[in-house]
């Protein structure tokens, strides 16, 4: 894991609106229509760990997305509700102010990112 902070890759299966796209590394995901939006995730480490997770919207590390715990987890969960603008990027983030490094849980339960047009 990088200093300051490195993208998670979600699983490839994935069910994506007509008006959500997936980078090639599914590391970002661009909102093409503007709104209100439910931005929910969970992450789940093999081992507890001393890092935070956060989502980036639009290359801006979101406060209120952001979980960092004084103890060490292996789980980590937020949701929020944003208002987007078109074509809106979104990544989420595993970060530390160490390097280190994190293991997702297999079987397609390591990390899950779900987005939902609310208005």
């Amino acid at each position: 894991m990088a200093l300051g902070g490195t993208p998670i890759a979600l699983p490839n299966a994935q069910v994506l609106s007509p008006d959500i796209t997936a980078n090639g590394a599914n590391t970002v995901f661009t909102v093409v229509t503007p709104g209100t939006y439910q931005i929910s995730y969970h992450v789940n480490t093999t081992a507890g760990l001393l890092m935070g997770t956060r989502l980036v919207i639009n290359g801006v590390n979101s406060t209120p997305s952001t979980v960092n715990p004084v103890i060490a987890t292996s789980s980590f969960e937020n949701q929020i509700k944003v208002t987007l603008p078109a074509n809106s990027t979104i990544t989420l983030q595993m970060f530390t102010s160490i390097v280190g490094t994190a293991i997702l849980v297999g079987g397609g339960a390591g990390a899950s990112l779900t987005i939902i047009r609310l208005s």
